[in-house]
């Protein structure tokens, strides 16, 4: 679908007469401030993430959620998964997977946007499901969450934005902070332990932050006592974690209102490969294998097997000027090479009887992406000599690479594919006494390229000829916010938000129609030629979104509350190939709708509760368009299952600061059981389909305790699943084939010293 330009024009032209840009705020404090002392912003009730500079969260027409140094601490006491914090504190976030993958885990029920200082992790061309696991979580000073499809940041936003942002040095002077951390479940091989340093220096315009640290993650073990499986997409259990980490700036010109800035990151976690999974047994298929009964591990090793990673590197530059034309400039240049490997399977698609007999070849998955980009931006505020009238300009651009082979026998499995995007973007936005308006557009103007390549055996060795598919849209957005008083506003916004789908699925699942999956020919003798420009499902995703809702800000608590309705004519879901057992994606019209609710309050400066709680559903068709034509999608009544769509969710804690320096919390987070149905029939040849889903809840509490000396540092206790529960993952619930029945973790203990000199 292509918007026509006029349109876009006609909607530029109107936003700048009513005003407006998504993200709002007071700039011309900001800018002071930043004058001042760039890296001294006061950060606290401001969002940075889709607006490159800060904007106060009281003018921005969306539901935020900012996740504050403290809670990303208060995580680490329980776990070092980089999840699990969003899991606790973000509404519409799904529970955490607990593994190096983060399938099942997405905002809203749609794919989010990971970015670590505002370059995204992982690829859209080929989304591995590994984006979750790309930094030491002792470096985060913040993180940024944009709930809803969102163009602002690039493609891959159809489901929010979500940002790590690296800590700022703020103390003048040297400051050194060592963690060291210890955990167990009291089992022989459950042990694990962390050693981290962290390096701040702060001298004048200078400042910079370096960071190292290693982590060594024993096997876990469930409420049962039994080793839970290593997860096929990636497993934190038995691995083990280096992360080095680099930044320095160095404001200069007049009143420092220059500044250039340089990081790099390299984070790598590998297994240990000293187990190998032991395949369970779900209720439904006790006929076939005896006993119901998880996934597990054994002590092993598939030989000529290698163990599965991620390796993430990044490299930046950014150059700031506070004071170029009456506005601010900033401009970011970036480079992301990552590449994941998976743990070893010998399923049908990885067999070629070619290469040896059918049933014998275990092979691994490998993924390889490299990006590079530059986002730039001016701000002009007071346009025209217009109290708070503010313009927002920029262009971003981005090159992005990968591929995915099978790792052991050295075959394409994903040929490479490269998308170039260019996305010039314009944000107004007015601020008229309490009411803040606000409009941009971005146009997206990208293509996909594909060489000629060859599909495996498995999917009939088809050739495919290569091709460039071109993707232009215009990305509109708008909204309103009136803060009736000092406390209390309301917002509506409507967004749109553009990413592609998983296009490397499509890509390696060709082959030749109407053949079985017994004959194996080579080649599709008498079918015509197939091209990368034919396939339907390589069509882009463009997600619109309207939203409203209300903050609230006391002196002791806070609560705000959202509704959204997201719709895709041509979105996407996730199913399990039976044949398989890996997902397939199924490209039809998607609607997404729900609530979400987030307070807290102080009762006192000893005592603070917190809770949020969401509820989504999602309905798309049981089958696509037909290629040829013949029929259209079907109707929106096939119910969105828990890989797509997570249950409700409530999480709460309550904190109890006991002495001045120390600190106790105990929180709890409860996925409801849930019931999906669905039936429809298909006009054009009679078929019938029926969808049911039916996912059993669990709450799991845990326990953190701080206390903080004068002379010898911090210490923390954590205790995660605090009663030992046994419970079967959400999205692991569903039948879907022996491989993905895990269980989650039991009762896990942790002691963490933390000293800064």
């Amino acid at each position: 679908m292509v918007k026509p330009l006029t349109a876009a024009i006609g909607s530029i032209l109107l936003l700048s007469a009513i005003s407006g840009q998504a993200r709002a705020q007071d700039a011309e404090a900001v800018a002071d401030s930043e004058k001042t002392d760039p890296s001294a912003v006061d950060l606290d009730g401001v969002v940075v993430t889709g607006t490159r500079s800060p904007k106060a969260v009281d003018k921005i027409p969306g539901a935020i959620t900012l996740v504050s140094k403290e809670e990303v601490q208060r995580s680490l006491v329980l776990t070092e998964d980089a999840t699990a914090v969003l899991a606790r504190s973000v509404p519409g976030y799904a529970e955490s997977s607990q593994a190096m993958s983060n399938t099942g885990e997405n905002l809203r029920g749609r794919v989010a946007l990971r970015l670590f200082d505002g370059v995204p992790q992982g690829s859209p061309l080929r989304e591995g499901t590994r984006n979750a696991t790309f930094t030491d979580m002792g470096i985060v000073g913040r993180i940024e969450v944009i709930n809803g499809p969102s163009a602002s940041e690039g493609i891959g936003a159809a489901g929010g934005i979500i940002n790590y942002l690296s800590a700022i040095p703020s103390k003048e002077g040297n400051e050194f902070t060592l963690t060291t951390r210890y955990t167990t479940q009291f089992e022989d091989d459950s042990d694990g332990w962390k050693v981290g340093l962290n390096f701040a220096r702060k001298s004048g315009d200078f400042d910079m932050l370096a960071s190292a640290a290693m982590i060594d993650r024993g096997i876990t073990y469930d409420g049962n006592g039994r080793r839970i499986g290593m997860n096929t997409s990636g497993s934190v259990a038995d691995s083990e974690t280096r992360n080095l980490f680099l930044k320095a700036g160095y404001n200069f010109g007049t009143d420092g209102n220059q500044r250039v800035e340089g990081s790099f990151s390299h984070f790598r976690i590998e297994g240990k490969a000293n187990y190998i999974q032991v395949l369970g047994c779900r209720p439904e298929e006790f006929a076939l294998c005896g006993a119901t009964r998880t996934n597990t591990s054994e002590r092993g090793q598939i030989f000529g097997s290698k163990a599965a990673f991620n390796d993430f590197k990044q490299y930046q530059l950014s150059y700031s000027h506070f004071d170029l034309g009456g506005g601010t400039l900033l401009i970011n240049a970036y480079k992301a090479d990552q590449a994941m490997r998976y743990l070893v399977e010998n399923t049908s698609d990885r067999q070629d009887p070619l290469i040896a007999p059918i049933g014998t070849i275990y092979d691994q998955s490998e993924i390889v992406t490299n990006k590079k980009g530059l986002r730039s931006s001016w701000t002009r505020p007071s346009l025209f000599s217009v109290s708070g009238l503010e313009l927002r300009v920029g262009l971003d651009l981005v090159e992005d690479t990968a591929q995915q082979r099978l790792a052991l026998t050295n075959r394409i499995w994903v040929p490479p594919m490269e998308y170039k995007s260019q996305a010039p973007w314009l944000q107004l936005s007015w601020d008229v006494g309490p009411v803040t308006l606000s409009g941009g557009i971005r146009r997206e103007d990208g293509e996909l390229h594909v060489d000629d390549y060859t599909t495996t055996w498995f999917r009939d060795r088809r050739f495919v000829n290569g091709g460039t598919v071109d993707y232009q849209e215009n990305l509109v957005n708008a909204g309103i916010v009136w803060r009736i008083n000092e406390t209390f506003s309301v917002f509506g916004s409507y967004g749109e938000g553009f990413t592609l789908a998983n296009v490397g699925i499509p890509l390696r699942n060709i082959q030749c129609p109407n053949d079985p999956l017994d004959n194996k020919p080579d080649g599709c003798p008498g079918d015509p030629a197939i091209g990368v420009g034919d396939i339907l499902d390589l069509d882009a995703i463009v997600v619109d979104n309207t939203e409203f809702g209300f903050n609230w800000r006391g002196e002791r608590g806070s609560l705000s509350a959202s509704h959204y309705d997201s719709k895709s004519d041509f979105g996407q879901s996730l199913s399990i190939d039976p044949v398989t057992n890996d997902f397939v994606l199924l490209r039809a019209p998607v609607r997404i709708k729900g609530y979400e609710l987030a307070g807290d309050y102080r009762f006192n400066e000893a005592w603070k509760v917190s809770a949020v709680y969401s509820h989504t559903r999602g309905k798309t068709s049981f089958w696509s368009a037909d290629a040829a034509g013949r029929y259209p999608a079907g109707g929106l009544n096939r119910p969105m299952g828990v890989l797509d769509i997570n249950p409700d969710k409530f999480a709460w804690s309550v904190t109890w600061n006991f002495v001045p320096r120390g600190d106790i919390t105990l929180g709890a987070t409860t996925l409801f059981s849930r019931t999906l149905n669905g039936t429809d029939v298909r006009p054009f040849d009679g078929q019938r389909f029926s969808f049911t889903e039916k996912t059993e809840g669990y709450t799991l509490f845990d326990l953190g305790f701080n206390y903080e000396t004068e002379r010898w540092g911090k210490f923390s206790l954590g205790i995660e699943n605090l009663l030992d529960k046994q419970y079967i993952l959400s999205w692991s619930q569903p039948p879907g084939g022996f491989q993905n029945y895990w269980a989650g973790r039991g009762r896990t203990i942790s002691l963490t010293h933390t000293i800064k000199f």
